[in-house]
């Protein structure tokens, strides 16, 4: 029964909690018997057993309890699978969604050299706008998770490509994440390449399209100051922030922090 396979998939994370507790009485349980079963539900025929294998999945890796070895040679390679040209449109999707979201969980080398390629692969897919639609709106993590080197020379051109989708959906979720993208470039690529990408989005056709891109123009611009004068940076849930100055702190040690949040990150541009 479904039903049954997906109650069981809510309960292996806390399981696996209680073996890294009690590593020493049961040191191969998780990987051994539990790990296997999350990966087979990942393709369950039944979506609510799936789903719940995807939320089981990432919550083990959220506490880093599956090993290295296992992302790479049992997890990612059934993501790669399902997120295949000529996998299920289903399947895609789902799998495309757990590949951006794993993107921040994982090591950069892992992500660069196992689940990149595939990524910028789906930013083409011309089959399903929503596989396009969710690299898009992710688009700022994965950049954040690879670093600047691998997202000017990989990712730039595939958002060059998203920014100027015929979806308008598409040019949205990119303008959301603008600000995400453009704090992992360099200054030369965001002066040189961004800002003339940006001008695109602001002057779109759709009227969607530009009112995201006028709320992004502030924190886009703030990517351009420099950190240590200006005391903007990024907060780890993605936000943009300004740090009060020591001196401002000192002055005002028995105020409330002025510590504020100006943008949400591209998480929210689904």
């Amino acid at each position: 029964e479904p039903t049954v396979r997906t109650e069981l998939m809510e309960q292996i994370p806390p399981i696996a909690i209680f073996l890294q507790e009690s590593r020493p009485k049961f040191p191969a349980a998780f990987f051994e018997y539990l790990m296997p079963i999350v990966v087979r539900y990942l393709t369950d025929v039944n979506n609510q057993v799936r789903k719940a294998g995807q939320e089981a999945l990432l919550i083990l890796l959220e506490q880093d309890l599956v090993a290295q070895s296992d992302i790479e040679n049992k997890v990612c390679p059934i993501l790669l699978d399902l997120s295949a040209p000529d996998s299920d449109d289903e399947y895609k999707v789902e799998a495309v969604n757990i590949i951006c979201k794993m993107a921040s969980m994982l090591s950069r080398t892992t992500v660069e050299h196992m689940l990149l390629p595939r990524f910028c692969e789906l930013c083409s897919d011309g089959k399903l706008f929503q596989v396009r639609k969710i690299c898009a709106a992710n688009f700022g993590d994965v950049c954040n998770a690879v670093g600047q080197e691998a997202t000017e020379r990989l990712l730039i051109p595939k958002f060059f490509e998203l920014c100027s989708d015929s979806v308008w959906g598409m040019r949205k979720a990119c303008a959301e994440c603008f600000m995400a993208v453009s704090y992992t470039t360099s200054p030369e690529v965001r002066r040189s390449k961004l800002s003339p990408l940006f001008i695109s989005l602001i002057s779109d056709t759709c009227r969607w399209v530009r009112q995201a891109a006028f709320q992004s123009l502030g924190p886009f611009i703030s990517t351009f100051a420099n950190p240590s004068s200006a005391g903007l940076y990024i907060r780890e849930d993605g936000t943009l922030s300004i740090r009060p100055s020591t001196q401002d702190m000192n002055s005002n040690s028995c105020q409330p922090s002025n510590n504020i949040t100006l943008m949400s990150s591209s998480a929210n541009a689904a």
